[in-house]
C-alpha cells in the first residue's frame, strides 16, 4: 500500500495528498527498470512503423517527380514552350518607328519584360529562351546546284534571331552584318544545313522581293550550335536541321526545307519579302526542379498568361493588341495527371491497407501489454487508483519509449529515402507515435472502468457480443457496401476519395466480424463429435481454441489484421498479375506473333528462306496485307489480308487472337461464289445484303462474311481476311506474302533483323513487351505497391506472433498441469498444433474467400491500363482479375506459420520443467 501511494495514482485525503509529494520511486523509471525487454520490443516496433510510414509518401513524391519530369523531357521543346507571336508587327507605322520596333533593342526589351511577367511557379529559363523576327512563310530560291529530289525549288525560312553569336560557333567565314536592302542581305547556315544542302561559305542564293525582283542573300558564315539540344535550336528544328517536305498531290513530291540566320538587326530587311514577317517570343520553361504538387498552381499560371490577365500584360509589353501567347504545356500536363490519377488509386489500396494492418499491431501490442499486467492494474483500481491518474502515467511509460523511436524513425526515413516533403513524413510518423502511445492506456481504461474481483469466463464459445459492437459492425459494413457501389459505379479515378480506395480493406473489415461471429457456431458443432472420440486430445484442442477471450475486440484484431494483409496481399498479386497479363497482351497484338516481318512490298523466297532458318523461329505463317482494296460503288479503302485458312487458324489458336474454324475461309467450288471473309466488327455494316463487292487489280471482288472477330494476329482495327488461293483466282494475280507472323520461344531479334534485310521492318515481342515499362511512374508505383504489400505481409505476422504470445503462459501452465496428469510430450505437442488450427485455417479459408470475393467486387471499377501502359497506344484493356497464386500463397503461408509457431512453443515446453510454470497462486484455466 505504501509503495502505491508513494508512486502518487491514487485518491485520499487531505493528509496522504501531503504524503504524496514525496515520490520514492517515480513510476515510468520503474517501469522501464522491471519490463526493460517490453519496453524494447516496443521501441523497436514503433521505429520499424514509424520509418516505413514515413517513407512511404516521400517514395510517392520521388516517383511522381520522376515521372513528371521525364515526360516533360520527353516532349519537343517547340511543344513545350510558350510562344507569343505578333504578326506583320508595326506594319502600319512610320518606316523609322516600324524599323525600330522590329530591331533586336525592342524585341529583347520585350522578352525581358515577357520572362519576369511570369507568374510563379512558371518560369523560363532565359539562356534557351529565344526571340527575333522571321519570314512569316517560307520563299523560294532559285539556284539549280541545291538539291531538288523531285524537281522543286528548296524553301528557306529567313530568321533574324537574338543571341545568335552567343548560342553558336562559327566555323567557316563570319556572322551576317546587318546592312540590308532591296536587292541584297547577308545570312549564315548551320553546320547541318551545309553539308545537306551543299551550301558554303560565300555561296549567294536568290528569291523574289515585293518589287518582283530578286534579291541576293550571300552565306557569309557556317556555324554550329553550341547546344543543339537546347530549346534555342529545338524550338523550331528547321533553324537547326534541313528536313525533306512532300507535296499533298498523288503521288506526293519532295522538296527540301531549311532557314537561313540573319543578323539579329537585320528583322526590318524581312519587309523586303512578300512572305510577310512574324516577330516571335519563344520562352523555353524551367522545370529541372517542377514537382507534382506544382501542377494546379502551374496549370492556373499557364490559364494566367495564355488566356487571363498576363496575356494583356504580353500585348503592353510588346506594344501590340494582336500578340498571341500558345503553349503545349498545359497538353503534357493533363496527359500526365490522368496517368497519376489511374494510378493513384491502385497504390492508395496497398497503402490503406498496409496501414491498418500497422495500425492493429500497435493496438496489439498495448492490448497485450494491458492483458499481461491486467492483475497489477486491477489491484491498483481496487485499492483506489483513478482512471485519470492510471492513464497519465501509462501514457507518460510509453510516451518515453514510443517518441524517441518515432523520432529517429523519422530520421532513418528521411535518411533512406533522401527525396520529397519531409512534413509529410513527419505527419505519418507522428501517427504512428499518437497511436503506440495511446494503445496501451485506451486498452487499459476500458478494462478496468469498473473496479471488479472477478471478470468471469470469457470464451467465445458462450461470449455474447454487445449492442455497441453490433452497431460498430452494423456501421462498418454500410461503409464497406457504399466504398463498394461507389467504386464500381464511378470508379477509381473518378471518386478519388479515401472511402474508395478503403474499400478492400473495408471488405476485409466486414469479413473480419463475420468470421468472429461465425467461429463459435463452428465450435460449438465440433465440440460434441470431438467428445465422442477416444482421446482426450481432440476435444482438450477445441475446448482451448474456445477459451481465447473476446472481450474488448481481442478475438477480432489478429483476425482482422491478417484478413486485411491477406486480402491487400490478393488484392496486390491481382493487380501485378493484371499488369503483366495486359503488357504480354499489348505486346502481342503489337507483333500479332512472337514476331513478325513486313516488307515493302512482296519478300522473296530467299529472304523467307533465311527468316525460316533464323535462331529461335519454329514456324512461319505468311500473309499478303494489301491496302488497295477498295469499295467499288464509293471511295473508302479497307486494309485486306490473304492467308492459308489452316496455317492462319492455327496461329489464331495458338495466340489466342480471334480462333476459328479453317474451314470457314474455303470458297466452295464455284468460282463465281463470293469468298467467305473473316471481318471486324466496325465492318459488318458495310456488307449490304451480306455482299461487300470490292475493286482491286482492275477486277471486282465478291465478299460475304463467314466469321467476325474483334481481335486477328495480321491486322489491328478494322480488317478482312480471306483466302489467299481463292482472291488469287477472283483477282487473276498470285498472292505473294508481304509479311510473316513468327512463332518461336527464343527468337534471336538481332539474328532475325540480319536474316530479314534493311528493306523490312522487324518487330519482336519480347521487345515490344520491354517497352512498357521504361515510365519512372509506373516502375516507381509498382515497387511502392510490392513494398507496401511485402510490409503489410510483416506486419501481419508480427500480429499472428502476438496473439500466440499472448496465449503462451497460458498455454505453458496447462501442459505442466497436464503432464502431471501423465500426458505425454507428443500429446503435449499434438494439443498446441490442433488447438491452433482452428483460428489459423478460419484465418487462412477467411482471407483466400476475402481476397476473391475483393477482386470480383472492384474488378469492374479499377482500370489498370495506366499503371500497364502508361500513355502507350494500345487496345488492350487491363481490367482486375484474380490470381489465384496470390490468393493461395498467403494463406498457406498463414497457415504454415501458425503451426510452426505452435510446434516451437511444444518442442520448448516438453524441453521446460513443470515446476517452474506451477506456483502458487497461478490458474490454468481448462
Amino acid at each position: 500500500m505504501a509503495d502505491d501511494r508513494a508512486s502518487g495514482i491514487g485518491g485520499g485525503s487531505a493528509a496522504g495528498s501531503a504524503r504524496l509529494t514525496r515520490v520514492v520511486a517515480p513510476w515510468v523509471r520503474t517501469r522501464l527498470r522491471t519490463a526493460p525487454g517490453a519496453a524494447a520490443a516496443l521501441f523497436l516496433l514503433v521505429l520499424l512503423t514509424s520509418c516505413l510510414a514515413a517513407a512511404f509518401p516521400r517514395a510517392v513524391d520521388r516517383y511522381e517527380d520522376q515521372g513528371l519530369r521525364q515526360t516533360v523531357s520527353d516532349e519537343s521543346p517547340g511543344h513545350m514552350g510558350l510562344n507569343a507571336t505578333t504578326l506583320d508587327a508595326g506594319i502600319e507605322l512610320p518606316p523609322e518607328q516600324r524599323d525600330e520596333r522590329l530591331g533586336e533593342d525592342f524585341t529583347r526589351f520585350a522578352f525581358r519584360h515577357l520572362v519576369s511577367g511570369l507568374r510563379a511557379p512558371l518560369v523560363a529559363d532565359p539562356r534557351e529562351s529565344s526571340y527575333g523576327v522571321r519570314s512569316r512563310e517560307q520563299v523560294e530560291v532559285r539556284e539549280d546546284w541545291l538539291p531538288r529530289p523531285d524537281g522543286l525549288a528548296v524553301k528557306f525560312t529567313l530568321n533574324a534571331q537574338g543571341g545568335l553569336a552567343g548560342h553558336a560557333k562559327v566555323t567557316a567565314g563570319r556572322l551576317p552584318r546587318a546592312a540590308a536592302s532591296l536587292t541584297s542581305m547577308e545570312a549564315a547556315v548551320t553546320r547541318e544545313t551545309a553539308k545537306t544542302l551543299h551550301i558554303e561559305a560565300g555561296s549567294v542564293v536568290h528569291t523574289l522581293n515585293i518589287e518582283g525582283e530578286w534579291t541576293a542573300v550571300r552565306i557569309t558564315g557556317i556555324v554550329a550550335p553550341r547546344n543543339p539540344s537546347g530549346a534555342y535550336w529545338s524550338a523550331r528544328p528547321l533553324l537547326r536541321t534541313p528536313a525533306l517536305r512532300s507535296t499533298d498531290g498523288m503521288p506526293p513530291q519532295h522538296y527540301w526545307t531549311g532557314s537561313l540566320l540573319l543578323n539579329p538587326d537585320a528583322g526590318p530587311a524581312l519587309l523586303n519579302l512578300p512572305s510577310g514577317v512574324e516577330q516571335y517570343w519563344q520562352l523555353a520553361p524551367s522545370v529541372g526542379r517542377l514537382t507534382a504538387r506544382e501542377l494546379p498552381a502551374l496549370r492556373e499560371a499557364l490559364a494566367y498568361t495564355t488566356d487571363g490577365p498576363g496575356l494583356l500584360k504580353v500585348r503592353r509589353a510588346t506594344a501590340t493588341e494582336t500578340t498571341d501567347v500558345t503553349t503545349g504545356l498545359d497538353d503534357v500536363i493533363g496527359r500526365f495527371e490522368a496517368l497519376r490519377d489511374g494510378i493513384t488509386p491502385v497504390v492508395a489500396v496497398a497503402a490503406y491497407g498496409t496501414g491498418t494492418v500497422a495500425c492493429v499491431v500497435l493496438l496489439m501490442a498495448g492490448g497485450l501489454g494491458a492483458d499481461r499486467r491486467r492483475a497489477e492494474l486491477g489491484l491498483l483500481r481496487s485499492r483506489g487508483a483513478s482512471l485519470r491518474g492510471l492513464g497519465g502515467r501509462l501514457l507518460a511509460e510509453t510516451a518515453v519509449v514510443a517518441v524517441p523511436a518515432g523520432a529517429l524513425g523519422l530520421l532513418l526515413a528521411l535518411a533512406a529515402v533522401p527525396y520529397g516533403r519531409w512534413t509529410r513524413a513527419a505527419l505519418a510518423a507522428s501517427a504512428v507515435v499518437a497511436v503506440a502511445c495511446a494503445a496501451l492506456p485506451v486498452r487499459a481504461l476500458a478494462a478496468h472502468r469498473r473496479t471488479r474481483l472477478h471478470t468471469g469466463r470469457e470464451d467465445v464459445a458462450t461470449a455474447r457480443p454487445t449492442p455497441r459492437r453490433t452497431i460498430a459492425e452494423l456501421t462498418v459494413l454500410v461503409l464497406a457496401v457504399g466504398a463498394i457501389v461507389a467504386l464500381r459505379r464511378r470508379g477509381a479515378t473518378d471518386g478519388g476519395d479515401g472511402l474508395v480506395a478503403l474499400a478492400p480493406v473495408l471488405v476485409g473489415v466486414v469479413a473480419a466480424f463475420v468470421l468472429v461471429r461465425v467461429h463459435p457456431l463452428v465450435l460449438r458443432r465440433l465440440v460434441g463429435p470431438a467428445g465422442r472420440l477416444r482421446g482426450a486430445i481432440g476435444l482438450l484442442s477445441l475446448a482451448r481454441a474456445a477459451r481465447t477471450r473476446a472481450s474488448a475486440g481481442t478475438a477480432v484484431l489478429p483476425l482482422l489484421a491478417l484478413l486485411t494483409a491477406l486480402t491487400t496481399a490478393a488484392f496486390g498479386g491481382s493487380v501485378l498479375a493484371g499488369i503483366d497479363g495486359t503488357r504480354d497482351r499489348a505486346a502481342l497484338l503489337a507483333t500479332g506473333a512472337d514476331a513478325r516481318v513486313d516488307g515493302s512490298g512482296p519478300l522473296s523466297a530467299r529472304t523467307i528462306d533465311a527468316i525460316r532458318e533464323a535462331p529461335g523461329v519454329s514456324g512461319a505463317t505468311g500473309v499478303t496485307v494489301r491496302y488497295d482494296a477498295e469499295v467499288k460503288e464509293g471511295t473508302r479503302r479497307f486494309p485486306l489480308a490473304a492467308v492459308d485458312p489452316r496455317a492462319y487458324a492455327d496461329l489464331a489458336a495458338r495466340t489466342d487472337l480471334g480462333a476459328f474454324p479453317a474451314s470457314k475461309l474455303k470458297q466452295p467450288a464455284s468460282k463465281s461464289s463470293a469468298i467467305p471473309a473473316l471481318i471486324s466488327p466496325s465492318l459488318r455494316e458495310q456488307f449490304t445484303g451480306g455482299r461487300l463487292v470490292l475493286w482491286m487489280n482492275g477486277e471486282t471482288v465478291t465478299l460475304r462474311p463467314a466469321v467476325v472477330r474483334s481481335e486477328t494476329p495480321a491486322l489491328a482495327d478494322d480488317f478482312l481476311i480471306v483466302d489467299a488461293r481463292a482472291l488469287a483466282r477472283a483477282t487473276e494475280a498470285p498472292a505473294r506474302p508481304t509479311s510473316l507472323l513468327l512463332t518461336g520461344a527464343h527468337i534471336d531479334a538481332r539474328a532475325l533483323r540480319k536474316a530479314a534485310g534493311d528493306d523490312t521492318t522487324v518487330r519482336v515481342r519480347s521487345v515490344e513487351r520491354a517497352r512498357y515499362v521504361d515510365s519512372p511512374l509506373q516502375t516507381g508505383a509498382t515497387d511502392s505497391y510490392v513494398a507496401a504489400v511485402a510490409a503489410g505481409a510483416g506486419f501481419a505476422a508480427l500480429a499472428l506472433l502476438l496473439a500466440l504470445a499472448r496465449a503462451t503462459p497460458e498455454r505453458l501452465a496447462l501442459l505442466a498441469r497436464l503432464r502431471t496428469m501423465g500426458l505425454t510430450r507428443g500429446q503435449a505437442r499434438r494439443l498446441l498444433i490442433l488447438e491452433s488450427l482452428p483460428q489459423a485455417l478460419l484465418a487462412t479459408a477467411g482471407g483466400a474467400l476475402t481476397g476473391w470475393a475483393a477482386v470480383q467486387l472492384l474488378s469492374p471499377g479499377l482500370d489498370l491500363t495506366s499503371l500497364a501502359l502508361a500513355d502507350e497506344t494500345s487496345t488492350a484493356a487491363s481490367h482486375l482479375r484474380t490470381d489465384p497464386l496470390s490468393l493461395a500463397l498467403p494463406a498457406v503461408c498463414v497457415l504454415l506459420l501458425a503451426t510452426g509457431t505452435a510446434t516451437l512453443q511444444a518442442y520448448r515446453s516438453g524441453r521446460r520443467s513443470a515446476a517452474r510454470e506451477l506456483r502458487a497462486g497461478e490458474e490454468a484455466p481448462l
